[in-house]
């Protein structure tokens, strides 16, 4: 963790950030020095922090049965995101390349791909259409799990965080399979995609949550390479293991979801290299969106999202945002809400189907989760 007064003191730091506020307990500092001179800015702040710490508990809740080696002892750095992968076997594979420091430094946006390769037994993970209709609505990890049949040993859902947080954005905003506006079609426009760029193939799950209902996904960002521009992708089929396909579904069973009144569930996915506003008029050539969803967005840390809000608010569709911990949050909105001059329509709260796997190295000591807070317009 780095000092919280680094690069604002007027002396350099003087070694690790070993000493945390004693009052919010959610920044620290390399000395004593850094940690006066830093007062004057940290004490805006300060009380609003030492009130996030006290979800700690709340935030690190998961009913897995890893659900305390993957939040607090990566936390105290008694486990390690690459140690947690490496003890299931499945560290640097597939869809979990991006899951580590290590996979990290070693993928590629330029070589993104489908890769429906789980690399886990498969009883732990979605590897066909469920075997019983979704219930009204899913609440939870332990809802999903349990709808699906997943033991709560699988680590699926630290891919699966993904589709499961644009289920729940939709349901927070009234977007669901019985809302007139939806029909057989869902429209998404999907901002400022990175990891998930390497697991695509989980959003394939979208079929089993929105049966009978066709998802198309505009994904736009930077991230996108541009010689990727503009490509579709269909994802007609549930993601499978390595194991001997014929052990557990037959290749028309896991191909694709289909609904009593004959209605085929899929998943279309289109890319788009460049920022929202600069290519909102070649994506929308077809369809205006149902939603907007923005994962992970950082938007106080890049301006580049200022444009895009405003026309967000233009659009007048409902857009939904999260991020790592409730504090970008408070700084996102407070952004937005310069723009739009207005109250949100969904305030801050915590995601149920944040990802159950802490951040590394977090710039504060609150607890962070991809996908952790979400927040709408």
């Amino acid at each position: 963790m780095e000092c919280a007064a680094k690069g604002s003191g007027r002396t350099r730091c003087t070694g690790a950030a070993t000493r945390p506020c004693a009052r919010c307990g959610a920044v620290a500092y390399c000395s004593l020095s850094h940690q006066i001179e830093h007062w004057s800015s940290h004490k805006h702040e300060c009380d609003r922090l030492e009130q996030q710490m006290e979800s700690v508990h709340l935030l690190n809740d998961f009913p897995f049965t890893f659900s305390q080696e993957a939040t607090v002892q990566i936390c105290l750095k008694q486990e390690t995101r690459c140690s947690f992968l490496s003890k299931r076997g499945i560290h640097q594979k597939g869809m979990w390349m991006i899951e580590c420091r290590c996979g990290e430094s070693s993928a590629s946006f330029d070589c993104l791909r489908l890769n429906n390769s789980w690399d886990l037994p498969r009883n732990l993970y979605p590897c066909y259409a469920p075997e019983s209709q979704i219930p009204v609505q899913l609440h939870s990890w332990s809802d999903y799990y349990n709808w699906r049949c997943i033991p709560l040993d699988s680590p699926a859902a630290l891919l699966l965080h993904w589709p499961l947080t644009i289920y729940h954005a939709a349901q927070l905003v009234g977007i669901g399979t019985l809302n007139p506006e939806v029909c057989d079609k869902l429209y998404l426009h999907y901002l400022g995609p990175e990891k998930e760029l390497l697991q695509l193939d989980v959003f394939g799950e979208l079929q089993a949550l929105f049966p009978g209902v066709h998802i198309h996904i505009e994904l736009v960002g930077p991230a996108i390479p541009p010689q990727r521009d503009g490509e579709k992708i269909s994802i007609s089929r549930y993601a499978s293991s390595n194991e001997d396909q014929s052990t557990c579904k037959s290749a028309s069973e896991n191909a694709i979801l289909s609904t009593q009144s004959g209605i085929t569930s899929a998943v279309t996915l289109q890319l788009w290299h460049g920022l929202y506003h600069d290519r909102y008029r070649d994506i929308v050539k077809d369809s205006s969106p149902h939603l907007v969803i923005a994962p992970n967005g950082g938007i106080a840390a890049y301006p580049s999202w200022l444009p895009s809000i405003e026309l967000i608010e233009k659009l007048d569709v409902p857009a939904v945002f999260t991020d790592y911990c409730e504090e970008a949050c408070h700084l996102a909105a407070s952004c937005i809400e310069n723009v739009i001059s207005r109250s949100f329509r969904l305030p801050v709260q915590v995601n149920p189907f944040r990802q159950p796997i802490a951040v590394e190295d977090s710039v504060l000591l609150l607890p962070c989760y991809s996908n952790c807070f979400v927040f709408g317009m």
